[in-house]
C-alpha cells in the first residue's frame, strides 16, 4: 500500500479527501504543520508528501527544503491559496515534483499521485499499446518500394520508437531491433543498386550526398549572413535527437534534416567529400597532391582546410574563414578560451572529434565497453560528454553572440554483429567495415562490390584494385585468429560500410535564442 503524508493547518477540513484516497488504497497520514511534517519523514518512508505552503510556525517552503536534505528524493507536491508567480519559482527552485492551487478536489490530488507514483509504468504501457499499433504499418512501410525520401522518413520513425521504448519496455525494443535489422537488409540491397546511379547523378530522387550538402545548404546563406559551421564526426541520428534538447534549450531550430554519407562512411571519404565539394575521385584528379591513397603513410584528412577554402572560391562565396579542429579537451578549452577572436571571421569551420575516438576507443578498452554496452548506454555516454564538453561551452558563446550555426557530422556508425571472412594482400587496407586492395577473396553475399571504383566516385590506386563494404552489421574477419577477433569485435561500433546509420545523418540550422 502506498504511503501519503499530507501536511496542512486545516487537516480537518481535507477529511473528506483523505477518506476518497484511503478509499483508492492508499495510506494517509495527517499532521497540521511543518514541523510535524519533517519529524513523520525523519520516522517513515513515503511516496508522495502533500505540503500546504502557507502554515503557521514552519511554513510549507521551510519544511520542504527540511525534507529534501533529509531524503531528496522524495516526490513532494506544494499546495497554496496564492497565485504569486514568486512563491511558484521559489517552490520550484526547491525541486518540487507539482504545484496545485487549492480549493483541490480529490481527484486533482489523485491525479497527481498517479503521475508520480505511476507514471512511468503507464507511459510504458501507452507507448508499447502505441509501437503495437505502429507495428503493423512500419511492417507495410518495409514491403513497399522505398526511394531516399522514404528511407529517410522510415529511418526517423525507427529512431523515434527506438528512444520511445528504451525509457519503458525491453520486450518491445527487441521487436522493433528485428524491425531495423530488416530494414538495414532491404536499405544495402537498395544501395547496392541504385549506388552507382547516384553519385554519378544519373537519377531523379531528390536527397543530398556528402559533397552536395556545402554547397546546397550552407553557402548560398554565407553571401548574408556569418555563420559557425561544427562538423561533429561520427555523430549518429540517435546520438543527436538525445543531445537536441539539450542543444534548443540555447537555440531555435531554423531547419533539421537528413543527408546521405558517400561510401566507404569513413572520415578519409566522407569527411574530406564534404568539405571539398568533391567525390574521392574528382578530389585526387583536382588536387592529386591532396590525396593521401590507403598505401600511402601518414594522416588521410590533412587537408581539409585547404579542400574547405577551395570549395568555397569554386563557388564564389567571398567570406573571411577561419578552420579549427579539436581532437582534445585541452585544445577544445583553448578555443573557448580565445572565442572572441573568431568573431572577425564570416565563417567559422569547428570539426570535433570526441565521437569518433570514443567508438574506436570502445572497441580497444573493455571498462569503455561496459559503460556503452549498447545503442542506449552509447546514446547516454554521448549525452553526458556534451553537457560537460568545450563545445557545449562553445555553443554558449554562440548563443550570447547572437550566432548562426549549423551544425552536421560526415558520417555515422553501426553495432556489428555478424563476422565476415575476407582475405586480403599485406597492402589491404585494416578498416573492418569496407576493404580496398588486389585480389581480395570475400563472400559475396556479405558485400557490396566496387570493382570499378571510378563508376562509384573513388580513386584507383592500382589497375586490379576494387573496393568490397559490409552490409547491414557485418564486419570483416581475417581466418588468422579467427574465432579471437571475431569475439574482440562482435557488438563494437564500426564504419566505413552500408547501414541506415552510416549513411542517414543529420543537419540542422540554428538560431540563437
Amino acid at each position: 500500500m502506498a504511503r501519503i503524508l499530507w501536511a496542512d493547518d486545516e487537516i480537518d477540513s481535507l477529511k473528506p479527501h483523505i477518506i476518497f484516497l484511503e478509499n483508492k488504497g492508499y495510506h494517509v497520514d495527517p499532521v497540521q504543520s511543518g514541523v510535524e511534517a519533517v519529524e513523520n519523514v525523519a520516522k517513515a518512508n513515503y511516496d508522495v508528501i502533500f505540503l500546504d505552503e502557507n502554515m503557521p510556525g514552519m511554513n510549507g517552503l521551510e519544511a520542504l527544503e527540511e525534507i529534501k536534505a533529509q531524503k531528496p528524493n522524495i516526490p513532494v507536491v506544494m499546495i497554496t491559496k496564492s497565485e504569486e508567480e514568486f512563491i511558484m519559482e521559489e517552490a520550484i527552485g526547491k525541486q518540487i515534483s507539482d504545484y496545485l492551487i487549492k480549493p483541490v478536489n480529490p481527484n486533482q490530488i489523485l491525479i497527481a499521485i498517479k503521475k508520480l507514483m505511476d507514471g512511468k509504468r503507464l507511459v510504458s504501457e501507452s507507448t508499447s499499446s502505441s509501437y503495437r499499433q505502429k507495428f503493423r504499418e512500419l511492417s507495410d512501410d518495409l514491403s513497399q518500394r522505398l526511394d531516399v525520401t522514404d528511407w529517410k522518413s522510415l529511418f526517423q520513425k525507427l529512431n523515434f520508437w527506438e528512444l520511445q521504448l528504451e525509457k519503458s519496455d525491453q520486450n518491445m525494443s527487441e521487436v522493433l531491433q528485428m524491425q531495423k535489422n530488416e530494414a538495414n537488409q532491404l536499405f544495402s540491397k537498395y544501395v547496392d543498386k541504385e549506388y552507382e546511379n547516384w553519385i554519378n547523378g544519373e537519377t531523379n530522387e531528390d536527397f543530398l550526398f556528402s559533397h552536395h550538402l556545402l554547397k546546397e545548404k550552407l553557402f548560398p546563406k554565407l553571401n548574408d549572413e556569418k555563420y559557425f559551421l561544427i562538423v561533429i564526426d561520427n555523430l549518429r541520428y540517435d546520438q543527436w535527437l538525445t543531445i537536441k534538447p539539450t542543444i534548443q534549450e540555447l537555440f531555435e531550430i531554423d531547419e533539421e534534416s537528413l543527408y546521405l554519407s558517400i561510401l566507404p562512411t569513413t572520415t578519409q571519404y566522407a569527411r574530406n567529400a564534404l568539405f571539398s565539394g568533391l567525390t574521392p575521385k574528382e578530389i585526387k584528379q583536382k588536387h592529386p597532391d591532396k590525396w593521401v591513397s590507403e598505401e600511402e603513410e601518414g594522416g588521410k584528412n590533412l587537408h581539409e582546410e585547404y579542400l574547405l577554402g577551395e570549395n568555397i572560391r569554386r563557388n564564389h562565396v567571398n567570406v573571411k574563414m577561419s578552420y579549427n579542429k579539436i581532437t582534445q579537451l585541452n585544445a577544445g578549452k583553448k578555443l573557448v578560451n580565445q572565442f572572441s577572436n573568431l568573431l572577425q571571421y564570416d565563417f567559422n569551420t569547428i570539426v570535433y572529434n570526441f565521437v569518433d575516438t570514443l567508438s574506436h576507443v570502445r572497441s580497444e578498452m573493455e571498462v569503455i565497453k561496459e559503460l556503452a554496452e549498447d545503442e542506449a548506454a552509447y546514446r547516454s555516454i554521448t549525452l553526458s560528454w556534451f553537457k560537460h564538453s568545450p563545445l557545449y561551452e562553445l555553443l554558449q558563446k554562440m548563443r550570447d553572440n547572437n550566432c548562426k550555426v549549423m551544425l552536421t557530422t560526415d558520417h555515422g556508425t553501426v553495432r556489428v554483429q555478424s563476422p565476415s571472412k575476407v582475405i586480403g594482400t599485406r597492402s589491404t587496407n585494416s578498416n573492418m567495415r569496407y576493404k580496398v586492395g588486389k585480389n581480395i577473396s570475400y563472400n559475396k553475399k556479405d558485400v557490396f562490390e566496387g570493382h570499378n571504383p571510378m563508376a562509384i566516385g573513388l580513386p584507383k590506386s592500382g589497375i586490379s584494385s576494387s573496393y568490397i563494404f559490409a552490409k547491414e552489421d557485418g564486419y570483416f574477419v581475417y581466418p588468422n585468429n579467427y574465432n579471437q577477433y571475431v569475439n574482440l569485435y562482435k557488438d563494437t561500433f564500426q564504419h566505413g560500410g552500408i547501414s541506415l546509420e552510416e549513411m542517414i545523418i543529420p543537419y540542422v540550422f540554428l538560431s540563437a535564442k
